[in-house]
């Protein structure tokens, strides 16, 4: 390169490190998550959907792009690119397929909260930590590669199994999806490389190879207590719901309540009980009538897993579409009570990600409409006794 080309070269490269930065930071608040808008249009889509999400969530995933990030410091020839490359590859590869096609599902908090020391791991290894801090030798590279690529695997999983699966075709999602997943996994990987294998020839390189890994150790430090306050919030969710809640419902006057009663589903007062069965990798809806401003009762739990679920409302005579969401979260149960704010169906959507069926069972009381026995609004008085009845599993 000439001398004369050099400022403009340095002139360049700082523009586009700062667009590699952004695009790593710019989803920093939802990691590599799903929204749902794009759970819902994945139902409608075929396999060009999973491999256009595959891609979309590579590209956003700021995790794995900063541990790809830290990968291409030691990627000094196409031999070495060709070879961590396909390690990683490989390595993600079978773990999202063997934990998507078999239905294993980890905390994905806890997860990411692994992969963010992940990317500790390799910017340490960059700036020779083991051997300049520990007086060790460090590991063997390439296995270590191919480890972390199992573990990124279990998170890239565990991100799919939120979406409505089909059991009869499968494996070809989770095909397409992987293979979303490695073309934007290419694509970020050959713009770092551009801009690294330009900015090796500047004599600034070795100081920016610094700055660049001790902040990555320092990111992945970061994410990594934000991943662990997410999972304590899951582990003692109970604790952190009921404050939240009690905030949030004051706030947004929703007039949505939980109930705080270990014992609530065992008590007897309940008008009805119904047991809802949703199919392995399948999802069910409940519903019920209320009039504006009619209250009831609910308390629902499964026989095993925790399922995804929204608890919402439509208003009747609507054409846009338009429904209020309650209550949305991953759970194996659930318990509250809802003021109808208009005339329309209240009720639960419930998605099932693992192989097996999971049973629902609902119980309810107040002022409803059962839809699937047209039974009449009733009003409940607490202090009298009802007779349960039991139904078997709505289809």
């Amino acid at each position: 390169m000439s001398a004369a080309n050099e400022p403009r070269w340095n002139n360049l490269i700082p523009l586009v490190t700062g667009v590699i930065v952004l695009m790593l930071l710019s989803n920093l608040a939802y990691a590599h998550g799903m929204s749902e808008a794009e759970k819902l249009s994945i139902i409608e889509g075929g396999n060009l959907r999973y491999m256009w999400l595959g891609a979309t969530h590579m590209l956003s995933g700021y995790d794995h792009l900063a541990f790809v990030f830290g990968i291409i410091f030691f990627l000094t020839t196409f031999r070495d690119i060709a070879k961590y490359v396909t390690a990683f590859t490989l390595g993600h590869s079978v773990t999202l397929i063997y934990a998507t096609f078999n239905g294993i599902q980890l905390n994905y908090f806890a997860i990411d909260a692994i992969i963010a020391l992940s990317v500790c791991y390799i910017a340490f290894a960059n700036i020779d930590g083991f051997r300049k801090y520990l007086n060790i030798n460090p590991p063997n590279m390439l296995l270590m590669i191919i480890g972390l690529g199992l573990i990124h695997g279990f998170g890239l999983s565990t991100r799919l199994q939120e979406l409505p699966l089909s059991e009869d075709s499968l494996l070809l999602n989770i095909i397409s999806f992987n293979v979303g997943i490695e073309l934007g996994q290419v694509s970020a990987l050959a713009l770092m490389l551009m801009v690294v294998a330009v900015w090796r020839k500047s004599h600034a390189f070795k100081t920016f190879s610094l700055i660049a890994n001790y902040g990555l150790i320092l990111a992945g430090g970061l994410l990594f207590l934000m991943q662990m306050h997410g999972y304590e919030h899951t582990i003692n969710a109970e604790e952190f719901t009921a404050s939240a809640r009690t905030s949030q419902n004051d706030a947004s006057n929703k007039k949505v309540t939980v109930i705080k009663n270990p014992g609530v589903f065992s008590q007897s007062a309940w008008t009805d009980t119904i047991n809802i069965s949703i199919p392995g990798r399948g999802d069910k809806e409940y519903k019920l009538y209320l009039a504006k401003d009619s209250t009831f009762e609910y308390a629902w739990k499964t026989n095993s897993n925790k399922l995804f679920y929204d608890f919402h409302g439509e208003p009747d005579g609507d054409t846009t579409g338009y429904f209020k969401s309650f209550k949305k979260k991953t759970a194996s149960n659930s318990n509250g009570s809802l003021t109808a704010e208009f005339d329309g169906t209240h009720g639960w959507y419930w998605k099932n990600n693992t192989a097996l069926p999971v049973i629902v069972t609902l119980k309810i009381k107040g002022t409803y409409k059962r839809l699937d026995i047209n039974k009449e609004p009733v009003q409940v008085k607490p202090v009298l006794k009802q007779n349960t009845i039991t139904h078997d599993t709505i289809d």
